[in-house]
Parts: structure tokens; C-alpha cells; sequence
């Protein structure tokens, strides 16, 4: 706070001797300190500059803090074509799906037909091996030789059983590495599809806002060949392809919202709203929204920069720099001041054009940072936090996106004060302050007055005293 005596415009001390001075028969009294006696109420008092008088009142009193900020527009944020999986690149997903489950059919019938062989060998080689049959033979030696004998049918049965086990083991084992490849190959189409982009390699930027415009839901941001990309309200980013079959959750929920539904499921009335929205914006009706074709912002946004040029490919990165369009005064306060400001304050915010308009500290920083004084030789400054002020009244601030501008930050209130402007005040040299009383006989006499709250702007300050009281005439310096 400002030092309460480099508040005064006029201080006058009060010497320690009393002096008598004769001089066009005016006598000149100064006391050290006239509430120290009982008689100093009655000191009769003549100055030796021109005065005027002015009168104890009562009223509301308040102290402000008058600090530089700067109007603009709140929320600045970027608006940025997601990192996605380009068309071709699903598509190549999907064959892969194909080939791998074609692969798996025919290594399936393989294994299937691998065994019914099986089976049906298995079957003969019991036949053949059972009873009488285990004895007979083709004729001819069991050994080599010139006899050319040959086995029997159940040795030869029992070989091949185990060749078809054989194949029923090697099928198996492909059917089993298939399935591992289709699962594989399934999940990288389940991500390529919940990250499908609504745009590819060649994809081009057809339409670009310029500064300045606000987006409303269901506007336009900007469009890449041809096809807008939509603005819907809501506070949670878009970050998958919205398709059936997806899992449920809060983006789902907030995709409902915009489209008039309920719930956080994907579902068949889901689609049907998404083919009439995509209708309804001049974009393909696939019952889909590919990631990049619809952005979420909580409200509507303004345009403060735009990053591509029209024509340009398009690539994963920012597009857009937006902010909300609610107005605020974004205030570097010292951090020591703090504790002074709070959130709800009024305020008087006066523009570039001199006038001004009401409004309130609707955000006050915990964390105090250092600015950067390169323009001054490369020091710091004093800590500062940020302090947020939304107007009442926004439209009164004008368009103009970014201005200085002042504030005076209402930080105490008094209600029903005894109240003197500050030069009536009296310094006195042994500490405290006094006011000069013009009696109803036109005496002047000292009255001892505590001071309370300032009010810089109008130049009042609170008082007290057990003598001082609303009506009373106190003198002051001309002007």
C-alpha cells in the first residue's frame, strides 16, 4: 500500500514552541501536539495560505487499485489436423485381413481333410489288425529275398496311419500359426479403422477461414477436397473414427449430444443420425465420421491464425489458432499483491478511447512466474501472477482483438463512512492525524481523527474520532 503519508496533499506540522506573532493584529498559534492537554480542542488556529471548507460526510466508501492490462478474447487454444491412418493404408489393412483369413479357410480344409484320412485309416487298421486277419499274409517269404514276399495289411495300414497323424500334426500347426497371423492382421484393421483419416496423401486444403470469423456448431472450420470439417460442442477431443461396433465411451456420449441422442454407445440410431448430419453438411452419407471430420470445441471459437494456405497438402499439425469468444482483461498483477484481489471484485475498465465499462475479477493465479525484460537489457522483473477480469457488458469493449487498457480493481469496501477528502488531513509531529475544525462562531480548533480506508480515485479517506461527526466543517487548501 502506498505510504499513508505520501497520500496527503497538504501536511502541516505542528512546531514544538509556541510562537507569538504580531501582524495586522492577527495572532498565530502552533502547538506540538494539542491532544495532549484538555484544552487543545480550543486552540484557535489561523493559516498562512488560502484555504476553503470543506464538510464531514457520510457515504460509501471504496479503495481501488489502478493496475495496466491487456483486452483480448479468452481460451487461446489450436485447432490441429489429427495423426491418422490414411485411406490407402486401411484399405492395405483389409487385404491383409482377407489374405490371412483366405490362408486360414485353406489350411482349415486341410487340416480337415488331413483328418478324415485319418480317421478312416484308422478305422481299416483296426479292421485289418483284429482276430484271424493279424495272421494273414500275401504270400511268399517274410525276409528278403528272391521270394519277393510282401507285409501284411495291417503293417501296412499302420504305416499309413502314421503318415496321416503326420499331416494331421503339420496342418494343425499351420491352422494354429494362421490363426495367430488373422488375429494379428484383425487388430492392426481394428486400429487402422479407429484411427481412419479423413484425409490421404494427396488430400488438399479447398477452404481456409480468415481471421476473424466465429465458428458456431455446425459451421464450417475449414475444408480438405471439398469436405467441410464440422464444429460440435463439447470438451472431449475427437480421437478415434466414429463407426459401428466401436466401444463405448465419453466421445461417443458427446457425438450423441450434438446429434440429439442420449447414451455412449454407438448405435444404429447413432448411424442413422450420422448419415443425415453428413447429408445435411454436403458430405458423403457413410453412416461413419472418420477421424479429422468433426472437431470438438466447448463453445464457439474465433479465428486468430491460420497455418496452411489454400491448396496446400495436408499434413498431421496445426491448422488453426482460435480462441473463445468471450471477452477478458488479462492482468500482470505483482505477486505481492495478491492477497489484495479477489475473485468477484468490481472493477471499471477503461479503453483505449477513454471510456469505460464495468466488470469483475473473475480469476485470480496461485502461481507467481518472472517476465522476461529482454527489451531492457535482458533482466527479470518483480514476480507476477495472472489476473482474469470479464467485462459486464462485452459488447462495450469494442472488436478490436488485442488492447491496452487500465483498471481500477475495487479490493475494500466501507459502507456508511465518516468521510473527508485527503488534504483535510493535518500531519502532526508527534505521530497521528487531525483535522481543523471550523466551529459554528467561526472558531478553528483541532480535532483528533484516525484514518481508515483511502479512496485514490476521489481523493477521500475514512475518519474517526470521538469529536468528529457527519456536518462538520473542516478546512482544506484552495485549489
Amino acid at each position: 500500500m502506498i505510504d499513508l503519508r505520501s497520500r496527503l496533499v497538504r501536511r502541516r506540522v505542528l512546531a514544538a514552541v509556541a510562537v507569538a506573532v504580531v501582524a495586522i493584529a492577527v495572532i498565530v498559534i502552533v502547538v506540538v501536539n494539542p491532544f495532549g492537554g484538555p484544552a487543545a480542542s480550543n486552540t484557535s488556529l489561523d493559516n498562512g495560505s488560502a484555504t476553503s471548507i470543506a464538510t464531514v460526510v457520510r457515504r460509501d466508501l471504496s479503495s481501488q487499485t489502478q493496475v495496466s492490462a491487456t483486452l483480448g478474447y479468452a481460451d487461446p487454444g489450436t485447432i490441429a489436423v489429427p495423426a491418422g491412418t490414411a485411406p490407402p493404408n486401411v484399405q492395405q489393412a483389409q487385404q491383409t485381413a482377407a489374405t490371412a483369413q483366405s490362408t486360414l479357410a485353406t489350411d482349415t480344409r486341410a487340416l480337415e481333410q488331413a483328418q478324415a484320412a485319418l480317421a478312416g485309416d484308422s478305422r481299416k487298421l483296426s479292421a485289418d489288425c483284429s482276430g484271424a486277419n493279424a495272421a494273414q499274409t500275401g504270400g511268399g517269404s517274410a525276409q528278403g529275398g528272391s521270394g519277393g514276399g510282401s507285409a501284411t495289411p495291417c503293417a501296412t495300414d499302420s504305416q499309413t496311419v502314421s503318415t496321416d497323424q503326420e499331416s494331421v500334426t503339420t496342418n494343425t500347426s499351420k491352422v494354429q500359426a494362421d490363426e495367430r497371423t488373422l488375429a494379428g492382421a484383425q487388430q492392426a484393421l481394428a486400429d487402422a479403422q479407429a484411427s481412419a483419416s479423413s484425409y490421404g496423401q494427396t488430400s488438399a486444403y479447398t477452404m481456409l477461414p480468415p481471421l476473424g470469423r466465429v465458428v458456431r456448431k455446425g459451421g464450417a472450420l475449414y475444408a480438405i477436397g471439398g469436405e467441410p470439417v464440422v464444429l460440435l460442442y463439447g470438451g472431449t477431443p475427437a480421437w478415434r473414427a466414429f463407426a459401428p461396433g466401436m466401444s463405448p465411451g465419453r466421445d461417443i456420449a458427446e457425438l450423441n449430444r450434438n446429434l440429439g441422442l442420449s447414451g455412449d454407445a454407438f448405435t444404429s440410431s447413432t448411424e442413422t443420425a450420422v448419415r443425415s448430419f453428413q447429408e445435411a453438411h454436403g458430405m458423403e452419407a457413410t453412416g461413419t465420421l472418420l477421424l479429422g471430420s468433426v472437431v470438438f470445441e466447448p463453445g464457439a471459437v474465433r479465428v486468430t491464425s491460420v497455418t496452411p494456405t489454400t491448396g496446400a497438402a495436408v499434413q498431421p499439425g496445426p491448422v488453426l489458432g482460435i480462441t473463445s469468444t468471450r471477452r477478458v482483461v488479462t492482468i500482470a498483477l505483482d505477486a505481492s499483491s495478491q492477497t489484495s484481489v479477489a475473485v468477484g471484485d468490481p472493477v471499471i475498465i477503461t479503453l483505449p478511447d477513454n471510456s469505460t465499462t464495468p466488470g469483475h475479477v473473475s480469476f485470480v493465479g496461485t502461481v507467481a512466474t518472472v517476465p522476461s525484460n529482454s527489451d531492457q537489457g535482458g533482466g527479470s522483473g518483480s514476480p507476477t501472477i495472472e489476473v482474469d477480469v470479464t467485462p459486464d457488458h462485452p459488447g462495450a469493449t469494442g472488436r478490436l482483438d488485442q488492447a491496452p487498457v487500465d483498471v481500477s480493481i475495487t479490493t475494500q469496501t466501507v459502507k456508511d463512512a465518516l468521510v473527508v477528502p485527503v488534504n483535510a488531513l493535518l500531519a502532526l509531529s508527534g505521530g497521528g492525524y487531525a483535522l481543523e475544525v471550523v466551529g459554528s462562531t467561526g472558531v478553528h480548533q483541532l480535532e483528533a481523527a484516525q484514518v481508515g480506508l483511502f479512496d485514490d480515485a476521489d481523493g477521500l479517506v475514512q475518519v474517526t474520532g470521538a469529536s468528529v461527526h457527519a456536518g462538520q466543517r473542516v478546512v482544506v487548501p484552495s485549489s
